[in-house]
């Protein structure tokens, strides 16, 4: 395992924070005996704390939308777990941007020899890497600590990422704090490091949840979103990027938990989420 960080042990930042809250429903996933993933470090990393301000706000919302919200996030990450581990029977390496506190390298069945790398801020990476220290990763694991706002490839290519190689990209919970031209700008930088025969994984809001979002300064997630987006297909496609999209509860992604009723991908404006897979052909 290679780290580059500084010691910083404690998450002081409102957008980190989310990292905190999405781990704390991660865990309140995996307490569920019909969970759809084991995260069992994701109670460690998020805090009691935590988790128990997420299930007391929780526990205050109607049934219907507090079940939402939690099966949301249990839908995205099973969704991105299924795409990866099947991803990577035809790419031995995987990058994983704005990671957050994603655990995948330590509780995947990821092949010894697959490199994945992690690139977030150092006060994420920091605070991972002391909670889950003397924890041995299933793969030969690569964190880096940048903004991806920042020069971040030069770090990513000294640590031995191989741009010639097929890769797995994922970008969970990350482009929605993104301005669209920031979008833009790292989807053209991934196309530019990506081998033929590369592939990718992302979720992003429509404009109508975005814009929605902002209007709520007091959200602990939503209230942070930068951008969204209605052509999802047609944003990967300028990059080179032949995409599926999807949304939580679509019949690729309900895995018989999510079941609110979604108006069609066709009628525009509406508020959702779209998880999007795809390939570089």
């Amino acid at each position: 395992m290679e780290v580059e960080s500084n010691k910083s042990p404690l998450i002081q930042s409102d957008v980190c924070k989310t990292a905190v809250v999405m781990a704390a429903k991660r865990a309140i996933e995996t307490e569920r005996p019909d969970r759809l993933f084991d995260d069992h470090f994701a109670a460690q990393l998020a805090g009691e704390a935590a988790i128990t301000l997420q299930k007391e706000y929780l526990s205050q919302l109607p049934d219907k939308r507090s079940e939402i919200k939690v099966q949301f996030v249990a839908v995205r990450t099973r969704y991105f777990d299924d795409f990866l581990m099947e991803s990577v029977q035809s790419a031995s390496q995987v990058v994983i941007l704005g990671s957050g506190l994603d655990t995948r390298a330590f509780r995947l069945p990821l092949a010894p020899a697959t490199n994945l790398y992690e690139i977030d801020l150092p006060e994420i990476i920091d605070y991972k890497l002391n909670i889950l220290n003397g924890v041995k990763p299933k793969c030969n694991y690569h964190a880096i600590a940048n903004d991806l706002k920042q020069e971040w490839v030069e770090k990513l290519l000294a640590s031995g990422y191989d741009a010639r190689k097929p890769t797995v990209w994922l970008l969970e919970g990350l482009l929605m704090y993104l301005q669209e031209t920031e979008v833009h700008q790292l989807l053209k930088t991934i196309s530019s490091l990506s081998a033929s025969n590369s592939f990718l994984g992302a979720d992003l809001v429509s404009v109508q949840s975005w814009q929605v979002g902002t209007q709520n300064s007091k959200a602990v997630i939503s209230g942070h979103w930068k951008s969204g987006c209605d052509e999802p297909e047609q944003l990967f496609a300028s990059h080179g990027w032949e995409v599926s999209v999807v949304q939580p509860g679509d019949i690729r992604a309900s895995y018989g938990r999510y079941t609110v009723e979604l108006a069609p991908l066709k009628i525009p404006g509406k508020r959702r989420s779209y998880l999007v897979v795809g390939k570089k052909n």
